[in-house]
């Protein structure tokens, strides 16, 4: 006997009207820990910047702790997404983190909610080590199995390739960086990793792969 195709049913208008409170919960809370970090931020907060009643909070959260998971989740691990999206085709292993780290940099400075966000959330979440570091450390073991990278002790280049890209955000997030920091950073970079000075300069100033969402096409110089 023949079966018609089943189909998801249609979210109710109650489900709608949840799903659109929690997303507003969501950006208040992405907003505001990039503009005053975690620490300072209360729900009422929260709740008020989205713009719904406090007690609904906890039809969607538990703690703060948990919107703050969320809120790293979605806004990083996308970005961890793209990132990999770009630097798929690369063979270089050089390459590979110098696109990374100038994506980042770049994004710091088309997007600055995410770079707060970013910065402000690595001071007492470890954000950059928890929801990008897998990436990053896996870009860098690969670049040193390779022969790419030279460096003394791997956990510490790890760290200071964090840190370094930390610093460089907040200062193009402070306006103390020209338009040229993502280039000058992934130079520096690769100069600790090992790479020669002309060698990590010709990395560095390669062409970044395009970038495919709309919102980051202002990544290509």
């Amino acid at each position: 006997m023949a079966t018609g195709a089943i189909h998801d049913p249609a979210p109710t208008r109650g489900a709608r009207r949840r799903a659109q409170t929690r997303a507003r919960l969501i950006e208040a809370g992405r907003t505001l820990f990039a503009r005053q970090g975690v620490d300072a931020t209360a729900i009422a907060e929260i709740t008020e910047q989205a713009d719904v009643g406090f007690g609904s909070f906890y039809n969607h959260f538990s703690s703060k702790e948990e919107i703050v998971d969320v809120v790293v989740s979605e806004s990083l691990e996308a970005q961890g997404r793209i990132v990999d999206e770009i630097t798929a085709h690369l063979s270089d292993p050089a390459e590979v983190v110098a696109v990374a780290h100038r994506y980042f940099v770049m994004k710091s400075r088309s997007d600055p909610i995410l770079g707060w966000l970013l910065v402000r959330l690595d001071v007492s979440h470890r954000v950059m080590t928890r929801a990008l570091g897998e990436r990053a450390r896996r870009d860098l073991d690969r670049g040193i199995a390779s022969g790419r990278f030279e460096v003394a002790d791997a956990d510490v280049a790890f760290l200071d390739t964090a840190g370094a890209l930390l610093l460089v955000m907040r200062a193009v997030l402070d306006g103390d960086l020209g338009a040229d920091a993502d280039r000058r950073h992934a130079e520096g970079l690769l100069r600790i990793l090992g790479l020669t000075g002309a060698d990590a300069q010709a990395v560095a100033e390669r062409p970044l792969p395009p970038v495919d969402s709309p919102r980051d096409a202002t990544l290509e110089p």
